[in-house]
């Protein structure tokens, strides 16, 4: 019982260190300096800062995932920017800021279906534009 205990306090400990804390927010930054990077090098269109996020439109189909990928507080699309998305957008930015740079791998594991995906599912599906026209989650 006394290991059980024990084992729970150190859970919450590592928890209380990597999510929503210092180490986290380093992560995040780091995360958003890949981004303006990134952007900056492919972007060929308008850059804007729009909803607390950096925008960079025109990027190369192989730059991103999908329509679009949040990276920390910048989010590199071709054209796929509408009020909508940048809302569900705003949503992966917190969970960078939550998780910082384990938010990749946490991703990874909740899996490519978007469906499926917590992350997704709590950024809104249907802001994201995974559901059919009329369906509501």
């Amino acid at each position: 019982m006394q290991l059980r205990v024990g084992a729970a306090a150190y859970a919450g400990d590592v928890r209380r260190l990597l999510f929503d804390s210092p180490l986290s927010r380093a992560g995040y930054l780091y995360a958003t300096l890949v981004g303006l990077v990134w952007g900056s090098i492919w972007s060929t269109g308008r850059v804007e800062h729009r909803g607390g996020l950096v925008i960079f439109r025109g990027m190369p189909a192989w730059a991103f995932g999908r329509g679009g990928s949040c990276v920390g507080g910048c989010y590199l699309t071709n054209q796929n920017v509408t009020d909508r998305i940048l809302e569900h957008e705003a949503v992966h930015k917190r969970q960078w800021q939550q998780f910082g740079m384990v938010f990749p791998l946490l991703y990874l594991v909740a899996g490519r279906n978007p469906l499926r995906n917590r992350f997704e599912i709590e950024a809104g599906l249907d802001k994201g534009g995974y559901l059919a026209k009329g369906e509501h989650r």
